[in-house]
């Protein structure tokens, strides 16, 4: 997010590569603005003024005008207040779900991870270490113990 530009700013600028007008940058925005209505409130503030989970949303919006097929995003819930990561996996999940858009994610919060993943992989040291469904991992003893705190 550039913090000295407005929201609708950096969601032109995220635009940028695709070569269209303005008229159609502005109105690929409306279209984020109608997936985050809270940026639609605030597109004239500057962006670094904003509340983190909106400075998250933004990033996902200004990702979205140039029409990926993937988004990867690294730990996108870090440091966010709870009510502010829930908004943001849901966010995550309908940028998928309705647009079809695959997503990448990495995060330490495996639990969180799984709750919204497709699939998922364990890396240790940059090596695979596990694969699989989220369910295969979520019901998997050795995750549960060394990722999500359970006691077996």
């Amino acid at each position: 997010v550039f913090p000295e530009l407005s929201v609708e700013e950096n969601l032109l600028v995220g635009g940028y590569t695709r070569r269209l007008s303005r008229g159609q940058l502005l109105k690929q925005a409306r279209q984020q603005y109608e997936m985050f209505p809270r940026l639609g409130e605030r597109r004239r503030q500057q962006a670094g003024t904003l509340s983190g989970g909106e400075q998250q949303m933004l990033a996902f919006a200004r990702a979205l005008m140039s029409q990926p097929r993937l988004i990867c995003m690294d730990e996108p819930t870090m440091g966010l207040a709870p009510i502010v990561v829930e908004q943001v996996l849901e966010s995550i999940e309908r940028i998928n779900r309705e647009l079809g858009i695959a997503v990448f994610m990495v995060e330490q919060n495996v639990e969180l991870a799984l709750s919204i993943a497709h699939r998922g992989y364990v890396l240790a040291h940059g090596v695979v270490e596990l694969e699989g469904s989220a369910a295969e991992l979520k019901a998997d003893p050795d995750v549960q113990r060394a990722y999500m705190g359970f006691r077996l």
